[in-house]
């Protein structure tokens, strides 16, 4: 279910003697985190060396050994000499044509590195066709603009950002011209590579006035989707249950019926439907209603819903004697609700009301199949986490706090040695509110930020006399979620 993908980007604006580019950082930078949304495992270099070049492609070949699609991008000067393309580095020596040729990466190389790999994918990614400031004072015709024709290997597609003969614009925005239409068109579900290119292609030339055509080489046997819909990658449940807002309810249909009593929002209907689920009942359910049923159980949970509560937390004694395809279907519901919306699509921020309680019940061996299930959904339909949710992988968190006055005051929220605590400023807040939260509560939202259960979180505080705070002081509207 899940895809492994791997990707080099590499955007270089700082160049010695020819001024600074304005946007090939920013596009590289956000390429890079787009990418990492639909799961691909990224190597980002920006201003990078000749060597800091060629290091990167050698740890991108290692990286494609264990990756089916692997992907490559390049931002920044871009030329060919003699025919063939060259990628610059920000230290290229450019005083002769030769120079050049021996300090920067050979657009080649890098198609040798993806052809030889066992990718069953490759995708090569080039806005690198602006002009070249050193042709003059090579005093000869070694080039000419933009750059040349590149044959791409079986299972291979080379987008450029500009026809033979033209040069790639900067934007006047954060992002050249070819890049912003990229990052427009990239999020369209189910759009295939070629059909995406196609797009980019029309938006490029509507902003450039028609002066600047994107183009492509291709020889890819097989489609290949950035934004897959979650229709797309999960086989077992219908797509009117994956996108329940699609969901036809038949009220002669006694699950139909629990379906609609949860969906009142109402508990004198919700705790009563709930109450009278039995073995006996669920087992005469199909499966892609019991997947639903699951997801409105969670739903009406987190509206404090007491049976939907209870249901949860006593998932294993009020699904016993239910078949194991029922009960997985039922669990499986509940956990697709707290990451995916009414829509189909993922959370920007999950439901996590009642995420602990959830995933408290992973503890239980024979409900594991459930937490693989949403673990691969949401590994198949991309995103960055610090542990995939599902997975079991713990958590090292440390708190930084000082003492003001009588408050324990959070400084900043550790993890991999990077302070990943931040403020999402709105017309309500500004970084410098603050706010005293239970401790208690601090660890919850945590948790639910992080996407990692408080059982498997590992918490130190520094210093330690911290632990014993029973508030903290927070800035107003903090968070510790993955940018």
């Amino acid at each position: 279910m899940a895809r492994s993908m791997a990707a080099l980007l590499i955007g270089n604006a700082n160049y010695a003697g020819a001024g600074i580019l304005a946007n090939p950082t920013h596009d590289a930078e956000d390429l890079d985190a787009k990418l990492r949304t639909y799961g691909f495992n990224t190597i980002l270099r920006t201003d990078a060396s000749h060597k800091a070049m060629d290091q990167a492609l050698r740890e991108f070949r290692d990286l494609l050994d264990t990756h089916e699609i692997g992907l490559f991008f390049f931002a920044g000067h871009g030329m060919q000499i003699d025919g063939e393309n060259y990628l610059l580095a920000i230290d290229t020596d450019t005083q002769t044509a030769l120079d050049a040729q021996h300090s920067s990466l050979p657009l080649n190389k890098v198609v040798s590195a993806l052809d030889q790999s066992t990718a069953s994918t490759k995708i090569i990614i080039l806005d690198a066709c602006r002009n070249n400031p050193w042709e003059r004072a090579w005093h000869r015709s070694v080039s000419v603009r933009g750059l040349a024709s590149v044959y791409a290997p079986k299972g291979t597609i080379i987008g450029f950002a500009t026809s033979p003969g033209e040069v790639a614009l900067d934007g006047i925005g954060r992002n050249g011209v070819y890049t912003g239409a990229l990052l427009q068109h990239i999020d369209a579900p189910d759009c295939s590579i070629e059909t995406m290119f196609k797009r980019v292609r029309n938006t490029v030339a509507a902003t450039s006035g028609n002066t600047q055509t994107s183009w492509e080489h291709t020889s890819l046997s097989g489609d290949f989707y950035f934004n897959l819909s979650i229709g797309n990658v999960i086989d077992e449940y219908v797509e009117t249950a994956l996108a329940d807002s699609l969901f036809d309810l038949d009220l002669s249909r006694p699950s139909h019926k629990v379906i609609e009593q949860l969906k009142t929002l109402n508990w004198y209907k919700q705790n009563p439907a709930i109450d009278g689920l039995n073995a006996a009942e669920i087992n005469r359910f199909g499966k892609n209603s019991c997947f639903v049923v699951g997801r409105n159980i969670y739903q009406a949970a987190c509206g404090s819903s007491s049976s939907a509560i209870d249901f949860i937390v006593t998932f294993v004694e009020k699904t016993r004697g239910v078949k194991a395809e029922k009960k997985k279907a039922l669990l499986d519901g509940i956990l697709f609700e707290i990451f995916f919306d009414s829509k189909g699509a993922r959370r920007p921020e999950i439901k996590g009301q009642r995420f602990n309680d959830v995933f408290e019940l992973q503890r239980h061996r024979s409900l594991a199949t459930s937490f693989e299930f949403i673990a691969n959904s949401l590994s198949a339909v991309g995103g960055d986490y610090y542990a995939v949710p599902g997975k079991g992988h713990s958590v090292d968190v440390t708190i930084a706090t000082k003492r003001q006055g009588a408050s324990t005051v959070v400084d900043a929220v550790y993890l991999g040695a990077k302070d990943i605590l931040r403020v999402v400023e709105d017309e309500f807040t500004s970084a410098d509110d603050t706010t005293n939260i239970r401790a208690e509560r601090f660890i919850e939202k945590l948790s639910q930020q992080l996407q990692v259960p408080k059982r498997l979180l590992t918490i130190t505080y520094a210093p330690l006399a911290a632990a014993q705070a029973d508030k903290f002081q927070v800035p107003a509207g903090f968070t510790v979620a993955k940018e």
